[in-house]
Protein backbone atom coordinates (compact mmCIF):
# COMPACT_ATOMS: atom_id res chain seq x y z
CA UNK A 1 0.00 0.00 0.00
CA UNK A 2 1.61 3.45 -0.94
CA UNK A 3 1.15 6.68 0.83
CA UNK A 4 -1.23 8.25 -1.10
CA UNK A 5 -3.84 4.79 -0.56
CA UNK A 6 -4.17 6.76 2.79
CA UNK A 7 -5.89 9.88 1.50
CA UNK A 8 -7.89 8.27 -0.65
CA UNK A 9 -9.62 5.80 1.15
CA UNK A 10 -10.19 8.38 4.19
CA UNK A 11 -11.15 11.76 2.38
CA UNK A 12 -11.69 13.21 5.85
CA UNK A 13 -8.23 12.84 6.39
CA UNK A 14 -6.82 13.96 3.33
CA UNK A 15 -9.54 16.98 3.65
CA UNK A 16 -8.53 17.95 7.72
CA UNK A 17 -4.50 17.59 6.51
CA UNK A 18 -5.45 20.37 3.07
CA UNK A 19 -7.19 22.55 5.67
CA UNK A 20 -4.02 22.74 7.83
CA UNK A 21 -1.62 23.21 5.27
CA UNK A 22 -3.73 26.19 3.96
CA UNK A 23 -4.12 27.51 7.36
CA UNK A 24 -0.18 27.35 7.80
CA UNK A 25 -0.22 28.66 4.20
CA UNK A 26 -1.61 32.29 5.27
CA UNK A 27 -0.56 32.89 8.79
CA UNK A 28 3.15 32.67 6.97
CA UNK A 29 1.75 34.67 4.10
CA UNK A 30 0.76 37.33 7.16
CA UNK A 31 4.08 37.10 8.73
CA UNK A 32 5.98 37.45 5.33
CA UNK A 33 7.95 41.05 5.61
CA UNK A 34 8.01 43.03 2.65
CA UNK A 35 11.32 45.08 2.29
CA UNK A 36 13.03 46.89 -0.51
CA UNK A 37 16.08 46.24 0.82
CA UNK A 38 17.47 43.56 2.56
CA UNK A 39 18.00 44.56 6.44
CA UNK A 40 21.38 45.04 7.37
CA UNK A 41 22.84 46.66 10.75
CA UNK A 42 26.09 49.03 11.13
CA UNK A 43 27.63 50.09 14.12
CA UNK A 44 30.43 52.85 15.18
CA UNK A 45 32.98 52.45 17.87
CA UNK A 46 34.28 55.87 18.72
CA UNK A 47 37.14 56.11 21.40
CA UNK A 48 37.58 59.90 22.73
CA UNK A 49 40.38 60.65 25.40
CA UNK A 50 41.01 64.17 26.46
CA UNK A 51 44.57 65.77 27.35
CA UNK A 52 44.10 69.77 28.47
CA UNK A 53 46.38 71.71 27.28
CA UNK A 54 48.33 68.94 24.80
CA UNK A 55 48.91 70.24 21.00
CA UNK A 56 47.77 68.08 17.68
CA UNK A 57 51.51 66.77 17.78
CA UNK A 58 51.38 65.93 21.02
CA UNK A 59 47.87 64.34 20.98
CA UNK A 60 48.88 61.93 17.91
CA UNK A 61 52.53 60.80 18.89
CA UNK A 62 51.46 59.85 22.57
CA UNK A 63 47.42 59.10 22.60
CA UNK A 64 46.45 58.32 19.11
CA UNK A 65 48.28 56.24 17.94
CA UNK A 66 49.32 54.35 20.19
CA UNK A 67 45.33 53.19 20.92
CA UNK A 68 45.05 52.96 17.01
CA UNK A 69 47.36 50.33 16.96
CA UNK A 70 46.00 48.40 19.33
CA UNK A 71 42.52 48.74 18.16
CA UNK A 72 43.52 47.91 14.71
CA UNK A 73 43.44 44.09 15.12
CA UNK A 74 39.67 44.00 17.05
CA UNK A 75 37.30 41.53 15.51
CA UNK A 76 34.88 42.77 12.90
CA UNK A 77 36.41 46.45 12.12
CA UNK A 78 36.04 47.34 8.72
CA UNK A 79 37.49 50.81 8.73
CA UNK A 80 39.59 52.76 11.32
CA UNK A 81 39.63 56.87 11.13
CA UNK A 82 41.81 58.87 13.09
CA UNK A 83 41.48 62.12 14.57
CA UNK A 84 44.16 64.54 16.54
CA UNK A 85 43.37 67.80 17.34
CA UNK A 86 43.81 70.29 20.75
CA UNK A 87 43.13 68.95 23.74
CA UNK A 88 41.03 65.64 22.13
CA UNK A 89 42.08 62.59 20.57
CA UNK A 90 39.21 60.63 18.55
CA UNK A 91 39.31 57.19 16.65
CA UNK A 92 36.10 56.41 15.09
CA UNK A 93 36.03 52.59 14.32
CA UNK A 94 33.43 51.47 11.27
CA UNK A 95 32.10 47.50 11.81
CA UNK A 96 31.67 45.34 9.03
CA UNK A 97 28.02 44.79 7.92
CA UNK A 98 26.09 42.85 10.29
CA UNK A 99 28.91 42.30 12.84
CA UNK A 100 28.80 41.73 16.39
CA UNK A 101 28.63 45.08 18.01
CA UNK A 102 28.85 43.85 21.53
CA UNK A 103 31.55 41.63 20.85
CA UNK A 104 33.55 44.21 18.96
CA UNK A 105 33.34 46.66 21.95
CA UNK A 106 34.64 43.76 24.56
CA UNK A 107 37.60 43.48 22.50
CA UNK A 108 38.14 47.25 21.94
CA UNK A 109 37.68 47.91 25.67
CA UNK A 110 40.67 44.99 26.57
CA UNK A 111 42.75 46.38 24.29
CA UNK A 112 42.63 49.87 25.15
CA UNK A 113 43.20 48.92 28.68
CA UNK A 114 46.26 47.06 27.47
CA UNK A 115 48.10 50.09 26.41
CA UNK A 116 46.85 52.69 29.17
CA UNK A 117 49.73 52.92 30.84
CA UNK A 118 51.71 53.95 27.98
CA UNK A 119 49.39 57.36 27.98
CA UNK A 120 50.65 60.16 29.33
CA UNK A 121 49.39 60.98 33.22
CA UNK A 122 47.91 63.65 33.29
CA UNK A 123 45.60 62.51 30.29
CA UNK A 124 41.83 61.31 31.07
CA UNK A 125 41.02 57.59 30.88
CA UNK A 126 39.60 57.04 27.21
CA UNK A 127 35.75 56.88 26.48
CA UNK A 128 34.46 54.17 23.86
CA UNK A 129 31.04 54.74 22.88
CA UNK A 130 28.95 52.49 20.58
CA UNK A 131 26.80 54.02 18.34
CA UNK A 132 24.63 51.54 16.02
CA UNK A 133 23.02 52.65 12.84
CA UNK A 134 23.98 56.24 11.08
CA UNK A 135 26.31 58.16 13.01
CA UNK A 136 25.33 61.53 11.37
CA UNK A 137 23.01 64.25 12.43
CA UNK A 138 19.98 64.53 12.18
CA UNK A 139 19.70 68.31 13.36
CA UNK A 140 21.81 70.98 14.59
CA UNK A 141 20.05 73.65 16.41
CA UNK A 142 22.17 76.84 17.49
CA UNK A 143 21.84 79.03 20.81
CA UNK A 144 22.43 82.44 21.45
CA UNK A 145 21.02 85.34 23.80
CA UNK A 146 21.76 89.15 24.26
CA UNK A 147 20.88 88.44 28.08
CA UNK A 148 23.47 85.43 28.87
CA UNK A 149 27.42 84.95 28.37
CA UNK A 150 28.70 81.45 26.23
CA UNK A 151 29.15 79.88 30.11
CA UNK A 152 25.99 80.29 31.04
CA UNK A 153 24.13 79.47 27.46
CA UNK A 154 26.02 76.10 28.42
CA UNK A 155 24.69 75.70 31.40
CA UNK A 156 21.37 76.12 30.50
CA UNK A 157 21.48 73.32 28.19
CA UNK A 158 22.74 70.76 30.26
CA UNK A 159 20.13 71.43 32.85
CA UNK A 160 17.04 72.32 30.96
CA UNK A 161 17.21 71.77 27.03
CA UNK A 162 19.08 68.92 26.64
CA UNK A 163 17.34 66.53 29.27
CA UNK A 164 14.27 67.23 27.52
CA UNK A 165 15.38 66.36 23.93
CA UNK A 166 16.81 63.10 25.30
CA UNK A 167 13.63 61.72 25.90
CA UNK A 168 11.79 62.78 23.05
CA UNK A 169 11.17 59.40 21.22
CA UNK A 170 13.61 58.37 18.61
CA UNK A 171 16.34 61.02 19.60
CA UNK A 172 19.11 58.79 20.21
CA UNK A 173 21.94 61.38 22.01
CA UNK A 174 21.53 64.81 22.64
CA UNK A 175 25.50 66.66 22.41
CA UNK A 176 26.41 70.14 23.16
CA UNK A 177 29.16 71.09 20.64
CA UNK A 178 31.10 73.79 21.26
CA UNK A 179 29.76 75.06 25.11
CA UNK A 180 31.87 76.45 27.32
CA UNK A 181 31.79 74.64 30.82
CA UNK A 182 30.83 76.72 33.80
CA UNK A 183 33.81 77.05 35.88
CA UNK A 184 36.03 79.62 37.59
CA UNK A 185 38.23 81.31 35.50
CA UNK A 186 41.92 82.47 36.34
CA UNK A 187 43.81 83.97 33.89
CA UNK A 188 47.25 84.46 34.61
CA UNK A 189 49.11 87.48 33.76
CA UNK A 190 52.57 86.94 32.39
CA UNK A 191 53.89 89.88 33.08
CA UNK A 192 53.38 89.89 36.62
CA UNK A 193 54.33 86.43 37.63
CA UNK A 194 57.41 86.76 36.02
CA UNK A 195 58.32 90.01 38.33
CA UNK A 196 57.46 87.58 41.45
CA UNK A 197 59.33 84.61 39.71
CA UNK A 198 55.84 82.31 39.79
CA UNK A 199 55.13 79.57 37.34
CA UNK A 200 52.28 77.95 36.06
CA UNK A 201 53.23 74.56 37.63
CA UNK A 202 53.79 76.55 41.07
CA UNK A 203 50.14 77.45 40.17
CA UNK A 204 48.97 74.28 39.12
CA UNK A 205 50.46 72.59 42.45
CA UNK A 206 48.72 74.92 44.89
CA UNK A 207 45.17 74.94 43.15
CA UNK A 208 45.60 70.79 43.47
CA UNK A 209 46.63 71.34 46.76
CA UNK A 210 44.19 73.62 48.00
CA UNK A 211 41.11 72.98 46.26
CA UNK A 212 40.02 69.10 46.42
CA UNK A 213 36.91 67.36 48.11
CA UNK A 214 37.44 64.60 50.59
CA UNK A 215 35.43 62.62 53.52
CA UNK A 216 36.84 63.72 56.80
CA UNK A 217 34.77 60.64 58.35
CA UNK A 218 33.09 60.60 61.25
CA UNK A 219 33.17 60.71 64.99
CA UNK A 220 31.52 58.30 67.00
CA UNK A 221 30.41 57.67 70.70
CA UNK A 222 27.99 55.60 72.58
CA UNK A 223 25.21 56.52 71.50
CA UNK A 224 25.81 59.14 68.96
CA UNK A 225 27.38 59.07 65.22
CA UNK A 226 28.05 62.49 63.88
CA UNK A 227 29.73 62.72 60.41
CA UNK A 228 32.21 65.69 59.71
CA UNK A 229 31.95 67.67 57.18
CA UNK A 230 35.40 68.85 55.98
CA UNK A 231 34.81 72.19 53.72
CA UNK A 232 38.15 72.29 51.31
CA UNK A 233 36.96 73.35 47.91
CA UNK A 234 36.94 76.72 47.04
CA UNK A 235 33.75 78.32 45.72
CA UNK A 236 34.49 81.74 45.24
CA UNK A 237 36.36 84.49 42.95
CA UNK A 238 37.80 85.87 46.45
CA UNK A 239 38.55 83.01 47.84
CA UNK A 240 40.41 81.56 45.22
CA UNK A 241 42.17 85.07 45.47
CA UNK A 242 43.53 84.33 48.42
CA UNK A 243 45.25 81.27 47.73
CA UNK A 244 49.13 81.72 48.49
CA UNK A 245 50.82 79.91 45.48
CA UNK A 246 54.50 80.86 46.43
CA UNK A 247 56.45 82.28 49.50
CA UNK A 248 59.32 83.99 48.91
CA UNK A 249 61.04 84.84 52.79
CA UNK A 250 58.38 86.39 54.95
CA UNK A 251 56.85 87.60 51.34
CA UNK A 252 53.53 85.23 50.05
CA UNK A 253 52.59 85.64 46.77
CA UNK A 254 48.61 85.13 46.57
CA UNK A 255 46.93 84.23 43.47
CA UNK A 256 44.92 87.28 43.25
CA UNK A 257 48.55 89.04 42.78
CA UNK A 258 49.57 87.49 39.76
CA UNK A 259 46.02 86.40 38.02
CA UNK A 260 42.82 87.86 37.70
CA UNK A 261 39.93 85.74 38.73
CA UNK A 262 36.28 85.62 37.73
CA UNK A 263 33.16 83.34 38.23
CA UNK A 264 30.30 83.50 35.34
CA UNK A 265 26.81 83.88 36.93
CA UNK A 266 24.97 80.72 36.13
CA UNK A 267 21.27 81.77 34.49
CA UNK A 268 18.24 81.75 37.14
CA UNK A 269 16.94 78.19 38.03
CA UNK A 270 13.74 79.28 37.27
Amino acid sequence: MSFTDLFIRRPVLASVVSFLILLAGIQAGLKLQLRQFPQLTSATITITTLYPGANAELIKGFITTPIAQAVASAEGIDTLVTNSQQNTSTITLNLLLNANADRTVADVLAKVNQVKYLLPREAFDPVVVKQTGDSTAVLYMSFTSKVLTPSQITDYLNRVVQPRLQTIDGVANAQILGGQTFAMRIWLNPDRMAARGVTPADVSMALAANNFTTAAGEIKGDFVQTSINAETSLDSARAFGQLVVAAHGDAMIRLSDIADIELPLPPSMG
